[in-house]
């Protein structure tokens, strides 16, 4: 009897612990899940845009911590209509947008946070930085030169425009 006791008490121990472990994969597979989607967002407007004459705009909210991709059908940018809204999804406690550095130089850490895409490629690029459960920070980069959005491990260095004067030609 004592050693199925033993037994069970090792077998419980070894689910305890499998457990914890999943849990912790699940958590970070949440974070990397929403970070994905809205990688998939912006490549959507990317690629939507690329294909048509259709303009399209991903504005992060960092108050409400919500994005919205939505296609521009109307000349007033402040209005977003129903109608225009594509994809709209919020952050969670596992994956929360902290700034938005755009490659002009231009900050924001609270408010909206807009990335415009057209025909011609994206109208800024920049890095949104997404804090995990435990606020280690990635980095969604968004390249205006190539249109490619990749997610990347810590604060990412951004490829900044040169000024007029650096020019050659």
């Amino acid at each position: 009897m004592t050693e199925l006791i033993v037994v069970l008490v090792m077998i419980s121990l070894i689910m305890l612990l499998a457990q914890m472990n999943f849990f912790s994969l699940l958590t970070k597979n949440t974070f990397r899940v929403q970070a994905q989607e809205l990688i998939s967002a912006m490549q959507m407007a990317a690629n939507a845009a690329a294909e048509s004459d259709k303009r399209y705009e991903v504005i992060i909210d960092m108050t409400e911590q919500t994005y919205v991709l939505r296609e521009i059908t109307s000349p007033d940018l402040s209005e977003v209509l129903d109608e225009e809204i594509i994809v709209s999804n919020e952050f969670s406690n596992n994956c929360q947008a902290a700034y938005v550095l755009f490659d002009d130089g231009d900050f924001a850490n609270e408010g909206r946070a807009k990335f415009r895409v057209g025909h011609s490629g994206w109208q800024y690029g920049g890095r949104i930085v997404l804090l995990d459960r435990n606020e280690t920070p990635y980095s969604v980069v968004v390249n205006r030169l190539n249109r490619i959005v990749t997610l990347q491990d810590d604060e990412a260095a951004l490829l900044l425009p040169k000024r007029p004067d650096e020019m050659l030609f």
